[in-house]
């Protein structure tokens, strides 16, 4: 069992498209997947055709030890499972403070599904809150989604820090698997120079697949269903199979 954690403390630069569209696409490439919405928004979980009322027990039990993992567990209609989250897990953020090895909470709660996936993708909050922390913790690897505009590489200098802190106190297996360039607009010079950055400092752990800025993949979640099911012939569909297929290269590498 593989966990990433898809996460980048800057908003708006398709982490949740990205875990929503990956699982779906490694669960059509027949690999057992669970994706778990960390982010109190919820997102992960609408983009999932879970609609958020129906969605209880959610992560929020599973890290305060009120539900396992089996109870919060929904098998979606898209060849993936989902740990599904609501407004509510913001007061988990307060509650975990409180509670014994507070970071590690949902590191063990997922000891139980070890054997059932192959792999566990964790949708992020744009923050370094707790939840985030529990996140970096259960990974064993961080998939980091961004655009290619100036700020984002600012940001992306934080992030390789905090990753640097966390494999130093509390996980020291965590790696960065790769940076997916996201919303990419291949007409920009400005999207052309930042990329070439990305490849010199990063290498090959840049992603060759780039996902456009595509209209398709913008509409998907508003009728919760990933790209694949809303239009499997789109570029944002096309994107994420093929990230899908490049992270199976890697990891069997």
């Amino acid at each position: 069992m593989k966990i990433l954690a898809i996460t980048n403390q800057k908003g708006g630069v398709g982490k949740t498209t990205t875990a929503v569209n990956l699982a779906a696409a490694l669960g059509a490439a027949g690999q057992r997947v669970l994706l778990i919405d960390m982010d109190p928004q919820g997102n992960a979980t609408t983009g999932a055709g879970i609609t958020k009322k129906e969605a209880l027990p959610t992560v929020y039990q599973l890290l305060i030890g009120a539900a396992g993992l089996q109870e919060v567990c929904i098998a979606t209609e898209f060849a993936f499972d989902i740990l599904p989250a609501n407004r509510e897990l913001a007061g988990a953020e307060v509650e975990l403070i409180e509670l014994e090895r507070r970071e590690f909470r949902l590191k063990e709660a997922l000891a139980e599904g070890r054997a059932s996936y192959d792999f566990v993708l964790i949708d992020c909050p744009p923050a370094l809150n707790m939840l985030t922390v529990n996140a970096l913790v259960a990974a064993d690897l961080v998939l980091i989604p961004m655009q290619c505009e100036y700020y984002a590489l600012e940001g992306l200098s934080d992030l390789v820090e905090t990753l640097r802190k966390i494999r130093h106190s509390l996980n020291a297996r965590l790696e960065i698997e790769g940076l997916l360039r996201t919303m990419y607009n291949s007409q920009s010079t400005l999207t052309q120079q930042v990329s070439s950055e990305l490849e010199n400092y990063f290498g090959d752990k840049v992603y060759q697949t780039i996902v456009p800025r595509n209209v398709r993949l913008a509409e998907a979640p508003s009728y919760g269903k990933p790209v694949n099911a809303f239009d499997k012939n789109s570029k944002g569909a096309q994107a994420y199979n093929a990230l899908a297929q490049e992270i199976l290269e890697r990891v069997s590498a």
